[in-house]
């Protein structure tokens, strides 16, 4: 049976950290490795006018495949010819309810190198989808008809 006391315990850490300090410093990817390339946003979705902590968020990712939800080909899309600009992407014409439940969408990353940084808070989740296509529809599927 082996034991192992405090001292030779103490004894290993103390090699192992030289033998990490005598690797070098860490490198860090090139920019063409890392997986967030030029165009992701960080996107939440929550009820209510402010950004509780049970909101939906996703990662969406459109270099060089779209991925993140459902429906990021489409948001990709959206956000490609509005250049990145959510407050660009055309409305849709339909009939909301008049009935408000707001919800608060956050989104925030880079296009093109640029950063985005989006918040607003809509009456409810129809006049959302009306007005941002399917940038934030994180937890649906497919949109009817598609």
């Amino acid at each position: 049976m082996t034991y192992i006391t405090r001292a030779t315990a103490a004894a290993g850490a103390l090699l192992a950290c030289a033998g990490l300090l005598a690797a070098g410093p860490a490198q860090a990817a090139p920019r063409s490795t890392f997986p967030l390339a030029d165009n992701w946003l960080y996107l939440s979705v929550a009820r209510g006018e402010t950004r509780p902590g049970d909101a939906h968020e996703k990662l969406l990712l459109c270099d060089p495949v779209p991925l993140g939800f459902a429906r990021a080909a489409e948001a990709c899309s959206e956000l490609e010819a509005a250049g990145g600009d959510i407050a660009r992407i055309p409305h849709t014409k339909v009939f909301c309810p008049m009935i408000f439940a707001p919800v608060t969408v956050h989104a925030h990353g880079q296009w093109n190198g640029r950063p985005v940084d989006y918040q607003e808070t809509y009456s409810s989740k129809c006049v959302m989808d009306a007005r941002t296509g399917s940038v934030f529809a994180l937890e649906r599927g497919p949109a009817p008809g598609r």
